[in-house]
């Protein structure tokens, strides 16, 4: 089985939001001086996805990035944990690019790839929680997309997807070649071992720019950002509630509190 699957790299939502800055000028976010990027967590699910089928059924992972100036040692790390090739969309004009532009610069991708089975993206990137472009691939390709998979399981020519819904899940099956965007119930990206995290830097990796592609990104944009800004500041206020016994304080507690109205 031939598996694709679409990664990105992320600012790391795990940083501490003190440090974070917004550059209005720029528009832009800017990290905390050696704060790296990451992966992005539901793209790792996608990863992880892919490499149980690789596990049960056997399978060639290729792992595709875009972005300008990746972090290749970053995304060598699908290398380590089991992918077995890794494509790099890497242009100066791929930067803040909207999610029709990212869908049309994958889709050509896949497409100069050629044969495939099943594309594997997460369901959303962590700094803009968009969630389009999984399924704007697979509009582009003219494939069955379906979203949000917390299982994902391919059997004679279909997959198998148990997705996530709001009120518990639903069972889909639809014939390959087929996308899929992961959830992150289908699970952590396992950790790569110390040896193959080595062997991965050595590994040849391909990178492609968009003429290389054939692809104008700047014709594809459709959106262009107005304003960013940072949220209004909040003033932090704290009041110490006492009492001469713990009952008494929590008495004074529930006063504040209806006094508040939050009671």
């Amino acid at each position: 089985m031939k598996i694709i699957v679409c990664i990105k790299q992320v600012p790391d939502p795990s940083a501490s939001s003190s440090g974070i800055k917004v550059d209005t000028e720029a528009q832009c976010v800017i990290m905390p001086q050696g704060t790296p990027p990451v992966m992005n967590p539901y793209d790792e699910n996608a990863l992880e996805a892919a490499l149980k089928i690789k596990d049960a059924h056997g399978a060639v992972i290729t792992v595709i990035s875009a972005g300008r100036n990746l972090a290749k040692p970053l995304l060598r790390k699908s290398l380590a944990v089991g992918a077995d090739n890794l494509i790099l969309l890497e242009d100066n004009v791929f930067e803040n690019l909207d999610s029709y532009a990212t869908a049309h610069l994958l889709a050509a991708a896949i497409r100069e790839i050629g044969e495939y089975d099943l594309i594997l993206c997460g369901r959303q990137a962590a700094d803009t929680d968009a969630g389009q472009v999984g399924s704007g691939i697979a509009e582009i390709l003219k494939i069955p997309c379906i979203t949000t998979a917390s299982k994902v399981e391919p059997s004679n020519g279909t997959v198998r997807v148990e997705r996530v819904v709001s009120d518990g899940w639903e069972v889909i099956e639809v014939p390959t070649p087929a996308l899929v965007t992961a959830s992150s119930e289908i699970g952590e990206l396992r950790y790569p071992k110390l040896k193959a995290l080595q062997a991965a830097q050595k590994m040849p990796i391909i990178v492609r720019t968009g003429q290389e592609l054939g692809v104008d990104v700047s014709r594809l944009k459709r959106l262009n950002m107005v304003r960013l800004s940072a949220p209004p500041g909040r003033k932090a206020e704290c009041q110490f509630i006492g009492g001469e016994t713990p009952e008494e304080a929590g008495t004074n507690l529930a006063v504040k509190l209806r006094e508040a109205k939050l009671l």
